[in-house]
């Protein structure tokens, strides 16, 4: 239905299609039953919207404000992008005792190996956790190295990697109000920097169906080394 209506899938995601004319090059990000539609041809757009309305019952949300878990917001300052709503729920599928915050996700120089401290007896709530970061990492970037490090352990996780996957967790909760600030640019035209929300969003749509298989495949890996 969405290569009826003129779009062809992209070579670098199945799931992303692009239209390209003379107007302009339209967007489109399907997952599962959530859509974006992005780009500078408001006229094919709004063709569209109408095509898959009469094929489907389709609600139109209006500007994007929350996809996959990412907050969008847009002010004077230029256009913001958060995960605070995530955080919360991870914190709370966490359930850590204390209150406590620290000033870093991880301390300078950490050398984790495999064989630090004990094997957790059950590793299920390490691995959800270190997964749900992976995706965390999307906007808040400066907790990419610590889970980077993390990740290398879910197969066998043990209690001194479970301490410092608390130490992350701990740093978010300090710092659940940070975002990710693309400013506005006044010598860009309005369609541009519509363009480039837009393909912002998009890029980081597919790095998350790109994660969830990295996830899906490091699991079966995992269980398979298990046997």
């Amino acid at each position: 239905m969405v290569t009826a209506a003129g779009f062809s899938p992209s070579a670098h995601d199945p799931v992303l299609f692009v239209h390209a004319s003379p107007r302009g090059r339209t967007l489109l990000l399907l997952y599962v039953d959530d859509m974006i539609i992005t780009g500078d041809d408001p006229e094919y757009i709004a063709f569209v919207k109408a095509h898959l309305r009469d094929q489907f019952l389709m609600t139109d949300l209006g500007h994007l404000r929350y996809f996959l878990g990412i907050e969008v917001s847009s002010t004077s300052d230029g256009f913001f992008m958060s995960q605070e709503k995530y955080i919360q729920d991870l914190l709370a599928r966490a359930a850590l005792g204390d209150e406590c915050t620290v000033e870093t996700p991880m301390e300078l120089n950490v050398k984790l190996r495999p064989t630090d401290g004990d094997p957790l007896p059950d590793p299920t709530r390490y691995r959800h956790l270190v997964g749900s970061l992976v995706y965390l990492a999307v906007t808040r970037p400066d907790i990419s190295y610590p889970v980077h490090i993390l990740s290398q352990f879910v197969s066998d996780p043990t209690t001194v990697h479970y301490s410092h996957l608390l130490c992350v967790l701990r740093y978010l909760r300090g710092t659940i109000t940070h975002r990710l600030l693309f400013p506005r640019s006044s010598s860009s035209s309005s369609s541009a920097i519509r363009m480039l929300r837009g393909r912002v969003i998009l890029r980081i749509a597919v790095h998350f169906l790109l994660t969830v298989r990295f996830l899906v495949v490091r699991s079966l890996l995992g269980r398979r080394r298990n046997r």
